[in-house]
C-alpha cells in the first residue's frame, strides 16, 4: 500500500492570530469570596462572556479575608444536595427492581410456553429445580413502532 504523501509543493500556509491575554480569577472563587493574590490566566475568545464576567468580579486575597463562612455555607450546602441526590437513588432502587423482576418473569413464563408449544414440553437445562436468572436476552430481529 503506497504512503500517503504531502501534495508536490507543500501544504498552503495556515493563518492564525494570536489571542491578547487577560488576567483575571476564576469566576466561582471570586463569586464565593475566595479571591487569590496570584493570577490566573484566561484566553480571550469571541463571544465569551466568563472572562467580562471575571474581569467585574476580580479580587485580591486580602479584600476577600473576612468572608471565608461564605465558602464554608457553600461547601455545606454542595454536601446537602449530595446526601439528597443519593438518597432519592436509593429509595428508587426497589421500585426499579421490583419493574425488573417482573418483566423477567413475564418474559420467563413466554419462554416456556413458547418451548412447550414447539416441543411439546418444558425441559430445562439446569440439575435443579431452583431458579436461574437467565445470563443472556433473546431480541427479535425486526422492531415494530
Amino acid at each position: 500500500m503506497p504512503q500517503d504523501l504531502p501534495p508536490a509543493g507543500g501544504y498552503e500556509p495556515v493563518q492564525y492570530k494570536k489571542s491578547p491575554r487577560k488576567r483575571v480569577p476564576p469566576s466561582r472563587d471570586a463569586l464565593r469570596g475566595r479571591g487569590r493574590d496570584d493570577i490566573w490566566v484566561l484566553e480571550g475568545r469571541e463571544g465569551n462572556t466568563r472572562a467580562e464576567v471575571d474581569i467585574a468580579f476580580g479580587c485580591t486575597g486580602n479584600y476577600s479575608a473576612g468572608l471565608e463562612w461564605m465558602d464554608t455555607m457553600a461547601d455545606v450546602w454542595d454536601s446537602e444536595l449530595a446526601r439528597e441526590k443519593m438518597w432519592s437513588r436509593i429509595h428508587l432502587i426497589p421500585l426499579l427492581t421490583a419493574e425488573e423482576d417482573r418483566d423477567l418473569v413475564r418474559r420467563h413464563l413466554a419462554d416456556q410456553a413458547r418451548e412447550k408449544e414447539l416441543l411439546g414440553s418444558t425441559t430445562s437445562a439446569y440439575n435443579s429445580d431452583r431458579y436461574v436468572r437467565p445470563t443472556f436476552a433473546i431480541t427479535p430481529t425486526k422492531i415494530s413502532k
